[in-house]
């Protein structure tokens, strides 16, 4: 079996949609969109997933299911409750209550690596970021939802892998987002999601693919075979967006900081 993670176009958050950029990347993917063999497509309910897939289902002439699981991972850190993960997050805002909630990766990098917990598969789950969320309940209601999906198509989550109930050569593609991909990606390849989320950064309408490997019968594990591949936007001469990235060296102002 084969999956496509494929991460929406260069985002206009405010609008929901994508920008004129995001717009060139999504007709450059939907150029390799039948080569991509995309088979059964789904898609999150946000417009910038969607105006993404929209130029690469009008290709092949095919139609996406939206799934409401398939948003950007949605799980909200509550700062107040821990006010020391100020620094762990320093771009955080307030107002005259306290600290805004704010979305849970995007750690300081000396914060995630000097505490352990984040970066265990099992520990993060009991870390202070995790007591001051919803990211435990939010997290396991979509890799549910998700190996529900797989369990459709014949893998069933156990121990760490997936049990063959019944074989297949399928492609499932998903239009979503980088913060998601990096929890189902956490989940097949049973990582902490932080450190995903820390240290990959995958460019708009990036096309990430694994397939199974069953080299026991019964017993299939997902294998990445391209990460964030941008290979059509450099075909198309188009330069990937900047977005999911932060500056490559602190003197540079016009990146991200």
């Amino acid at each position: 079996m084969r999956i496509l993670f494929i991460r929406h176009g260069d985002p206009d958050y405010l609008n929901d949609t994508l920008t004129e950029k995001g717009c060139r990347e999504a007709d450059l993917l939907a150029k390799r969109a039948v080569t991509l063999q995309m088979g059964e497509c789904y898609m999150s309910p946000l417009g910038r997933a969607q105006r993404t897939a929209k130029p690469c289902l009008e290709a092949v002439n095919c139609e996406a299911e939206t799934l409401a699981w398939l948003q950007e991972f949605p799980a909200q850190l509550d700062i107040n409750k821990a006010p020391e993960l100020a620094e762990a997050y320093p771009d955080v805002k307030k107002n005259e209550k306290g600290y805004l909630p704010r979305i849970v990766w995007d750690m300081m990098p000396e914060h995630l690596t000097e505490h352990n917990e984040y970066m265990d598969r099992i520990a993060w789950r009991d870390s202070v970021v995790a007591q001051c969320s919803d990211m435990v309940e939010v997290y396991d209601n979509i890799i549910q939802e998700f190996d529900n999906l797989l369990a459709e198509h014949g893998y069933v989550r156990e121990n760490g892998h997936y049990r063959v109930e019944k074989e297949n050569t399928k492609t499932i593609t998903f239009f979503c987002h980088f913060g998601l991909i990096g929890v189902l990606l956490s989940h097949l390849w049973n990582v902490s999601p932080f450190t995903l989320w820390n240290s990959l950064a995958l460019a708009p309408t990036s096309v990430t693919e694994l397939v199974t490997e069953e080299r026991k019968k019964g017993i299939a594990y997902f294998r990445g075979l391209k990460v964030g591949d941008v290979s059509h936007l450099y075909a198309g001469g188009e330069e990937p967006s900047f977005a999911a990235r932060f500056c490559e060296v602190y003197s540079n102002k016009a990146q991200r900081h």
